[in-house]
């Protein structure tokens, strides 16, 4: 048997998602399931990977079987494709096994050409029909240039912009039959004029171009960086899907629409959606006319609305999620074209997990299973401060596409924000409409606004994806994009003004309105803690602050992973005193100098022991090299000589000794209390004095220091360095009299210390996997440079994410597993967790589960984000 590229959609159902894709899937299942589903076929995502392996052409086996698709939709639509008569148009739609919305191309009206065109018309005399025709056919050869030939949009809106100002009309619909024809004329045209050749009339060489065009959109830059941010495999590929056209721009007694069975904002059980009268699916999703609500289609089209209501009933209880669906009303008659699990935002997410539980559809462990973690980081997210907002009165107002306060400078291009973005600049990308080839622009964008465009616009969908505050549609805004500015309620702003956007109520400020971090609401603590009770990991924070260990343990942290000592060196009373300590000549100098640090450092410990209630408290010793501390400024320079009664020359000198080639490799970590243990020793000092403080006031408490010794490769290195940290804390126990116990432990940070995690265990208490140092050194990439080359790896495929961002579970991670295999059994009693960048990442988090760390670390906000993925992840193994 040759191998099967093509199913029907009644050859299929939603368990087939990974060879049909997500939206291929559904279809067969809407079908299965006796819903009015236009009968196609999809092409497989085994044809996407086979479309690259034979170097991006469709061979004729797959072509054969799409063709045979195509013959099978002719019986049953009595239609024929590209027949003059009777012709049978089709649609073609991509569908990955994951939703990426608006980063995969659509083509509707396949199969029309001028004999055709003239054919129908001739067939049916009424004028509104033969204005259909032409509607579609415009539309056709303007979606084909842009999707399948990559001749840009802008060409042809330009054309229908001049057309429109001609007949002096606002909206498309306005225009009639001949304006239409003319356009079709003018699109033509505009096609051979950029690409030197016809337009292609055989409606099969459409086809075959369209089928390609969607298997070569898997791979556009876009998709590209939404695979990346979403964790979607390159190897996954795209189906297609070919189906009947049903139009919903045929007159007025058709129509169609976009809908929500839940409101995908809050989450609330209500029907939410847009319809829009004699239109085509892409005009509500583009947001070219601004929509009406779905409600007001009961007026317009009783009978097809109440059987739209118990379709939505129908798909939310088959599969007990809240449902996002296109559909089109053809001669009042409903047609289904698309449904999924919607993207929704966070509060939404967990309202909807809540009500699922409360309504039987749902178990907990399900309900925990279906939110996306990542997702949790826009609850967190600034609200405006709502006595400053009061007192605000609003220029405007859009749909409030996707919540979050934001403000920032205006820009008009992708490419400005990411820009002004890279030198340290906020701003709000500000677009007529936005396509996916904005999304770095939105990326790095505060937040969004948009002058077209609905809830379901692109701009929205992806925007709730990224959680960015998002404002869309709003219609008042008199854009100038070539000459950088806009107008609003008469005033008139410029690119660098300051705006403020709301993205939960839509409105639009002038100038600045400070945020205030934001409030969790009663569904979040439910669902954290059924997180909390399903999970088998610990989690932990990095913090170096009172103030950010405080927000991290309301954040659910169970202790610090990582408190990072040096930053507590940097503040201006403590870095003349340790600039002292790097001028000194002799060690008693030194020791002198340390001194005057010694209270401050113990004093920010205390503060964090109290901050964290008996938690357990991770320090790591002194890490970075010394030439940080050290002044680069002139005028810094001459203090420093002043203070050290040395000359310029000499401080100078001494500062230029202390750079380093390779300083990421350099005279840094343990290597510095190796070369001056007094360092050790007086932070060694700060960490049991504090320690013996907190726990003299709050004998209730156990107050158990762990010690982490950075940077280690050698057992005979921390062996050195724990003697001066076992010698100073033993005797500071001692003269107080007191009863501490406390750890040293090391960071695995080099790879030589993962392979000799045996013999460092027997004198560590515990390991703690730096995994940012770790990466860089197993890959040999500087982090800090590497992002000037990371893109052509991307582009190329050799990588498809940052390493830095997501644990590389291949290679790093194998090295974190034989580090854990050799030293657990040295050491029985040897705690292990990581506290890199990762320790927040849902994919790296579910890796230190699989591995059996016992706890991981992150900056305060992730740490919702890992408690949810460590109950994911203990939750999938089970099961």
């Amino acid at each position: 048997m040759a191998n099967k590229w093509v199913y029907m959609f009644d050859e299929g159902n939603m368990s087939m998602r990974n060879l049909l894709g997500g939206k291929g899937a559904n279809l067969a299942e809407m079908t299965e399931i006796g819903l009015p589903v236009p009968y196609g076929f999809t092409i497989t995502t085994e044809a996407c990977t086979q479309y690259y392996e034979d170097g991006r052409r469709i061979n004729d086996e797959i072509m054969a079987q799409a063709m045979e698709g195509v013959k099978k939709m002719e019986e049953k639509n009595g239609k024929e494709f590209g027949s003059k008569t009777n012709p049978l148009l089709v649609s073609v739609r991509s569908g990955a096994r994951a939703s990426m919305p608006g980063m995969m191309d659509t083509i509707l009206n396949l199969g029309l050409n001028d004999e055709v065109v003239a054919a129908m018309i001739a067939g049916n005399p009424d004028p509104a029909f033969e204005r259909f025709v032409y509607d579609s056919y415009r539309r056709f050869i303007q979606m084909f240039s842009d999707v399948v030939m990559e001749v840009g949009k802008k060409y042809f809106e330009k054309l229908i912009d001049e057309m429109k100002e001609k007949k002096g009309v606002k909206f498309d619909v306005e225009l009639n039959a001949a304006d239409l024809k003319e356009l079709a004329t003018q699109f033509k045209a505009e096609y051979k004029n950029q690409l030197g050749e016809d337009f292609p009339s055989d409606p099969v060489t459409q086809l075959k171009l369209a089928i390609e065009a969607v298997f070569r959109s898997w791979d556009n830059p876009r998709a590209n960086v939404y695979r990346r941010d979403n964790d979607i495999p390159y190897s996954w590929g795209t189906a297609v899907n070919v189906m009947p056209m049903v139009f919903g721009n045929l007159n007025n007694q058709s129509g169609t629409g976009v809908a929500f069975t839940r409101d995908p904002a809050t989450g609330e059980k209500k029907l939410m959606g847009e319809f829009l009268i004699n239109a085509q699916g892409e005009d509500v999703v583009a947001g070219v006319r601004t929509p009406m609500p779905i409600a007001q289609m009961e007026e317009e089209f009783p009978e097809a609305y109440a059987e739209f209501i118990k379709v939505c009933n129908i798909l939310e209880n088959h599969y007990h999620d809240m449902q996002d669906m296109e559909f089109t009303v053809e001669n009042k008659k409903l047609y289904m074209l698309q449904c999924r699990n919607g993207k929704r935002t966070a509060p939404a997410a967990l309202q909807i997990a809540c009500d699922l539980i409360d309504e039987g559809h749902k178990t907990e462990e399900e309900a925990v299973m279906m939110i996306d973690p990542r997702n949790l980081d826009t609850l967190l997210h600034p609200q405006f401060d709502a006595k400053e907002l009061k007192a605000a009165t609003p220029l405007g107002k859009g749909l409030g596409a996707s919540p979050g306060a934001a403000c920032g400078k205006v820009v008009f291009t992708a490419d400005d924000a990411d820009a002004w973005n890279a030198r340290g600049e906020k701003v709000i990308l500000v677009r007529l409409e936005t396509s996916p080839e904005d999304i770095t622009g939105m990326k790095a964008a505060q937040g969004i606004l948009t002058v077209r465009g609905g809830m379901t616009s692109h701009a929205a969908v992806v925007a709730r994806g990224m959680g960015k505050c998002c404002v869309s549609g709003c219609g008042d805004i008199a854009m100038d994009e070539e000459n950088k500015k806009f107008t609003l309620a008469g005033k008139t702003f410029n690119e660098g003004d300051y705006i403020s956007i709301d993205g939960s109520t839509g409105n639009i400020y002038d100038g600045v309105i400070p945020t205030v971090d934001a409030q969790i609401a009663g569904t979040f603590g439910r669902i954290m803690a059924l997180a909390d009770k399903y999970r088998k990991l610990k989690v932990r924070t990095n913090a170096d602050t009172p103030a950010d260990a405080k927000k991290a343990r309301e954040l659910g942290a169970e202790g610090i992973g990582l408190c990072r000592t040096e930053h507590m060196f940097f503040e201006a009373d403590r870095i003349a005193a340790f600039r002292e300590m790097i001028c000194a000549d002799t060690k008693e100098e030194r020791e002198a100098a340390l001194d005057k640090i010694l209270p401050y450092q113990q004093g920010d410990f205390e503060a964090l022991y109290e901050a964290l209630e008996g938690c357990p408290v991770t320090i790591r010793f002194l890490d970075p090299p010394l030439h940080e501390f050290v002044p680069t400024e002139e005028a810094d320079i001459e203090l420093l000589a002043k203070a050290q009664g040395k000359s310029v020359e000499y401080i100078k000198n001494l500062i230029s000794g202390l750079h380093e080639f390779n300083p990421m490799m350099g005279h840094r970590g343990c290597r510095l209390a190796v070369t001056y243990p007094e360092i050790a020793a007086m932070q060694t000092k700060a960490v049991i004095r504090a320690a013996i403080n907190v726990q003299k006031a709050h004998p209730d408490w156990t107050v158990k220091p762990e010690i982490m010794i950075p940077l280690v490769c050698e057992i005979k290195e921390l062996k050195f360095v724990k003697k001066v940290v076992v010698e100073t804390a033993d005797a500071e126990i001692a003269a107080a009299g007191a009863a501490l116990q406390y750890e040293v432990g090391t960071m695995i940070e080099i790879p030589r210390a993962a392979l000799t995690a045996d013999e460092i265990a027997t004198e560590a208490d515990f390991f703690c996997f730096g995994t940012n140092d770790l990466t860089q050194m197993a890959f040999g990439f500087s982090r800090d440079d590497a992002g000037k080359f990371l893109d052509a790896y991307y582009d190329t495929k050799i990588f498809e994410n940052d390493p830095f961002a997501k644990l590389d579970q291949n290679g790093v991670g194998k090295l974190m597993k034989m580090a854990l295999d050799l030293g657990k059994p040295v050491n029985p009693n040897l705690h292990c967790g990581i506290c890199g960048e990762h320790g927040g990442d849902p994919t790296s988090v579910e890796f230190c589960h699989k591995i059996g760390l016992d706890y991981v670390s992150c900056s305060p906000f992730r740490v919702p984000i890992a408690r949810l993925a460590a109950a994911q992840a203990a939750i999938a193994e089970k099961n």
